[in-house]
């Protein structure tokens, strides 16, 4: 299992930065709350996700540490009910670059507006 040898949230609580072997990854709050390993955004099994929208401004008010294995994040809009496992951040860290876009393309997809978009 690999371990983030640490986590910081900026003082304006928009980004998250983790660091694996060395290498510093900013993950904004809005990127890890669209992305959240919950039951209420991956569903149940494939095909229930449900797309997250207007999470443009959303910020990380809390982390709280789950075992030696995971952080709980506490998002501004109320949600806290991801468990974001070393594997999970580090997948989100190492993929941003293809995840993202996709997003983005589901937003513009289902008709939503995106200030990157």
């Amino acid at each position: 299992m690999i371990t983030p040898s640490n986590i910081t949230l900026n003082k304006e609580k928009t980004l998250l930065t983790v660091t694996f072997d060395g290498v510093d990854y900013p993950l904004s709050a809005e990127y890890l709350r669209v992305y959240s390993p919950s039951a209420e955004v991956v569903g149940h099994g494939p095909g229930q996700e449900t797309l997250q929208v207007d999470k443009e401004n959303v910020t990380i008010t809390r982390i709280e540490p789950t075992g030696n294995y995971a952080v709980v994040l506490f998002f501004s809009d109320g949600h806290d009910s991801g468990i974001y496992s070393w594997s999970h951040l580090h997948h989100l860290a190492t993929n941003d670059k293809d995840l993202w876009p996709e997003y983005l393309a589901k937003l513009k997809a289902a008709g939503h507006t995106h200030s990157e978009l």
